[in-house]
């Protein structure tokens, strides 16, 4: 919550800066118009552009008729999760069973704004975003050039990072309104000369009103293209580009034991082992069977990979006097959970939970569905970091709490588990170990599920919670030196792991940003769409046009604030539960 309060102290200051510039007028000589925090910059530039990609009429008119059918299934869709989650949320707060705040109903985690969602890498995040925009953007552009609108400008929205972007239709003949005065004036801030040399000194005609089929079609363009955007991404990333990519080995360096021969060797955490000798290395069992077999003080040649490079390091075989750790390997902890508040860190092993000995992730999970809230555990940990590479042991009072994302009456630890296991070898190494091929293997299947239920919810969460809570960000950190380019990729290095991230978050970005514009909620498209869709309804049961027109706008406008509110009762329920 502290970081919510900073962030929010520092959007604050943003705003007095915006609201100084805009009094001044300094804003308007550059054609940006605000709107409280956001600003609006405009352009004209573009026209000729848009005018030449939209000369298949016929083909944009099909694929924008097929966004409002998608439009429609979105909508349903999401208005349901909302009902479902709301309903969740107050069954939970009437068994006294919602989850404590945590990062997953952080405000700045609602929004999926690059640098403010903690789960959306800045820099991947920002060229995904980027291209969501362009593309939403452009569409209902050029579905106004097909359709005779005119488009007063284009740009981008910011407060602070870009949140948006837009096509200005002429708002009286898309929606047959008339602009306010802020509107018009923003709009014709360009310069005589460059409007000259646009073309656009004349007055547009105001005779033309798009119809209701017309409309839909450029508000529904820019969803079909966000899905359009969002499948071809997710094709090229589970096809071709994890076709490109192969596990190096399940074994990697967790702890190098100072002076030890490896450490002499220059052999460094977080290396993946994949041979000795003339010896293939798949898993951390591979290289104790191998150094068991040579006699201690014979060098043995170790073939390490550090960020998809492999080197090979002369290592001196010791005495094998270390027994091998059994658990699971902690790579690393929930914010804010009960673990981290315990002093339990990443790259220790839990070994023992009260008296239950934690030999695999299968024992950790077999007795954390036996725990309940507010039972108190004690966790048994060891981290290789002794002198002779010997475990050091440490225990940790527990007391668990609920899921954070509720559902179930199970105690919460909060620990990201990986490797089941230790093994301390005589080169001075500890080694554990991850699933590199089945993790992949596992990625490549992910469109074989999109059949069912499941698969659709592996895909959406993916980036967040992964497969078992972990979350995929994509190729980066300890994880991409699991890996290595093959085939058509070798070429490109750790250039197809920068395809492989780019492609996650562009589609997944894409996907969800054509969802939420799904929402029957005024000013999203959907939500424009919806109205009109309503009032043409309503319209063949009530005979009155005026009083048609107010039915529709009232269970419209009933919509958008059940929307509103229910987002808000999302990101402030636990807290006005459980405090701030």
């Amino acid at each position: 919550m502290i970081e919510t309060r900073i962030l929010l102290a520092f959007f604050l200051l943003y705003w007095v800066i915006v609201s100084i510039l805009d009094k001044k007028g300094i804003l308007e000589r550059y054609n940006i118009s605000t709107y409280g925090p956001v600003l609006m910059i405009r352009t004209l530039r573009g026209q000729k552009l848009l005018d030449f990609l939209a000369r298949p009429k016929s083909a944009w008119k099909l694929f924008a008729n097929v966004g409002i059918v998608l439009m429609f299934i979105g909508m349903f869709a999401m208005f349901l999760v909302i009902v479902v989650s709301d309903v969740a949320m107050l069954s939970s707060i009437g068994d006294n069973t919602l989850p404590e705040p945590s990062k997953f109903n952080e405000a700045r985690n609602i929004f999926l704004i690059p640098g403010v969602n903690e789960f959306i890498p800045l820099s991947w995040g920002v060229i995904a975003l980027l291209v969501t925009l362009v593309v939403h953007e452009f569409s209902h552009a050029i579905l106004c050039k097909v359709e005779g609108i005119r488009v007063k400008s284009m740009g981008i929205l910011l407060a602070i990072v870009p949140i948006g972007g837009f096509a200005e239709p002429d708002e009286e003949e898309l929606f047959g309104v008339k602009a306010d005065n802020k509107d018009k004036d923003a709009s014709s801030t360009e310069g005589p000369i460059e409007r000259k040399i646009l073309g656009l000194e004349k007055e547009p005609d105001k005779s033309k009103m798009a119809t209701r089929e017309q409309r839909a079609r450029i508000l529904a363009a820019g969803v079909m293209s966000n899905f359009v955007v969002a499948t071809i991404a997710f094709i090229l990333l589970f096809g071709p580009v994890l076709g490109a990519i192969a596990p190096l080995s399940d074994a990697m360096i967790v702890n190098v034991t100072s002076d030890s021969p490896a450490d002499i060797a220059g052999i460094q955490d977080n290396m993946v082992i994949t041979q000795i000798d003339d010896t293939p290395i798949e898993k951390a069992n591979d290289i104790l069977l191998y150094v068991s077999s040579v006699e201690p003080g014979t060098v043995v040649e170790v073939y390490a990979a550090k960020d998809s490079v492999v080197s090979v390091y002369d290592v001196q075989v010791g005495e094998d006097t270390a027994e091998d750790v059994k658990g699971i390997y902690v790579n690393d902890i929930v914010p804010d959970s009960p673990a981290e508040a315990a002093g339990i860190e990443p790259g220790m092993m839990i070994i023992k939970i009260d008296d239950t000995q934690i030999n695999s992730s299968d024992d950790f999970v077999l007795f954390m569905n036996s725990t309940e809230v507010g039972q108190i555990i004690l966790v048994e940990t060891v981290m290789a970091n002794g002198p002779e590479g010997n475990a050091s042991s440490a225990f940790y009072e527990v007391e668990l709490v609920s899921h954070p994302d509720g559902g179930t009456e199970k105690g919460f630890l909060g620990v990201y588990y990986g490797s089941n296991g230790l093994k301390i070898t005589p080169l001075g190494i500890t080694v554990g170990e991850f699933p590199a091929k089945a993790y992949l293997e596992a990625l490549r299947s992910i469109p074989s599920m999109m059949t069912g239920f499941v698969g659709w919810i592996i895909l959406l969460g993916l980036p967040i919670v992964g497969f078992a809570g972990e979350g995929f960000p994509g190729f980066s950190g300890t994880l991409a030196q699991f890996y290595h380019p093959v085939g058509w990729g070798e070429p490109l290095g750790i250039g197809v792991f920068w395809i492989a991230n780019a492609l996650l978050w562009i589609g997944w970005l894409n996907f969800y940003v054509g969802l939420f514009n799904c929402l029957p909620a005024v000013p999203l498209d959907g939500g424009h769409v919806f109205k009109d869709y309503l009032r043409s309804f309503v319209g063949r049961i009530v005979p009155d046009e005026e009083r048609a027109a107010n039915i529709s706008a009232a269970i419209a406008a009933t919509f958008t604030f059940v929307i509103l509110i229910s987002f808000l009762f999302m990101i402030f329920g636990p807290y006005i539960v459980h405090g701030f």
